[in-house]
């Protein structure tokens, strides 16, 4: 009960100039108040995050296993599990926009992350982006281009992510293939021709290559709907820092529904591809073939770490959409619905221009 009070306590930070609450303010290591614009720096600590040994992990306590314990709203319309750092009356999910209740709080136990990525945009700069890209499309509803300047539809979210490291060694068996041409007579109906033809030439390689795999990022949020677009997930993890809830003040935090042994998993698919690759590089040639790779891994660590995202979701027609911007670079990706009667009427106006041209070309 005494690490779960301390923890709370952290939660909030009051203003010492007026007593409200401070928020982090992006793009800096300080919180601020929104009311007197007293600020407050977040106190650093003086060691780095650690990597955590993954095997002590997944065989000591486990899948399930938890350092610390935080409250989790729970949304009953998609199943997002939401933790708010500051007291609210009321807050709609960042994914459906579904109302969400303060009295169906749950306390739930989770890896304490390790490490994070602040921030670097505030919400303004953020529905600035989202302004412009809307501003920029054809043919989208006039509810699309409202929703852009409501400033409750963009969410600041901190998304989970486990990260591993591990140095990689890989024995193979395969092949090399190196092109040359032949050139080869065919008979057309203009007469005989020539043409050259890519053959391959294929030689026995083996041998083996090992280096070190740092930071294979691995989304800790397992349904589909909630997928971070490939196009912005993408991070300088070089701009960690370790991790303190402070940051997360103003923000909402999603907790990771991927376990760290599925997310192990996970990982080594993906280190099977980068052997895969080194293999490929260190048998040279044109083309490569692997026939068999004993892959290992040694010295395995991971961190569990939050990584920012702005998230706005719209309903149109039934369909709902989703807008997603990165909120350390300002990377944007989108899905949008089109407005039927607007194709409509530039079709009835291209109909009619072509009509009038028509008219007078006569």
């Amino acid at each position: 009960m005494q690490e779960e009070e301390t923890l709370n306590s952290e939660h909030k930070k009051d203003c010492a100039n007026c007593g409200a609450e401070l928020k982090f303010k992006p793009g800096s290591h300080q919180l601020k108040c929104e009311y007197c614009g007293y600020e407050e720096f977040i106190e650093q600590t003086k060691s780095s995050f650690e990597e955590l040994e993954l095997q002590h992990y997944l065989k000591v306590v486990g899948e399930n296993a938890y350092t610390n314990t935080i409250d989790l709203l729970n949304c009953k319309h998609c199943g997002a599990n939401q933790h708010v750092e500051e007291n609210y009356k009321s807050l709609s999910c960042v994914y459906c926009g579904e109302p969400l209740i303060r009295e169906d709080v749950e306390r739930e136990g989770w890896i304490l992350p390790g490490a994070l990525v602040p921030f670097q945009l505030d919400s303004k700069k953020a529905r600035g982006i989202f302004k412009n890209w809307v501003n920029g499309i054809w043919f989208a509803p006039s509810k699309l281009k409202r929703a852009a300047l409501d400033p409750e539809g963009l969410h600041g979210l901190y998304v989970p992510y486990w990260t591993f490291d591990a140095n990689l060694f890989a024995a193979y068996h395969g092949q090399r293939g190196d092109y040359y041409y032949e050139t080869q007579r065919v008979r057309t109906k203009n007469g005989i021709q020539t043409r050259q033809v890519r053959k391959t030439r294929w030689s026995s390689a083996s041998g083996s290559v090992k280096g070190f795999i740092d930071d294979i990022l691995i989304n800790a949020s397992h349904k589909k709907r909630r997928d971070i677009p490939t196009k912005i997930a993408f991070w300088d993890t070089k701009k960690l820092v370790a991790f303190n809830s402070k940051y997360l003040s103003g923000f909402v935090t999603e907790k990771y529904t991927v376990s760290l042994k599925e997310g192990h998993h996970q990982s080594f698919q993906e280190a099977k591809h980068i052997a895969h690759n080194w293999i490929r590089r260190d048998i040279g040639g044109d083309t490569q073939r692997i026939s068999h790779a004993d892959i290992k891994l040694a010295d395995e660590t991971f961190k569990h770490i939050l990584l920012p995202v702005y998230i706005s979701s719209y309903r149109y027609n039934g369909k709902e959409y989703h807008f997603s911007i990165n909120g350390q670079t300002g990377t944007l990706s989108g899905t949008r619905p089109y407005s039927f009667w607007k194709i409509f009427f530039l079709v009835l106006f291209i109909i009619a221009v072509i009509a009038v041209i028509a008219i007078f070309a006569e």
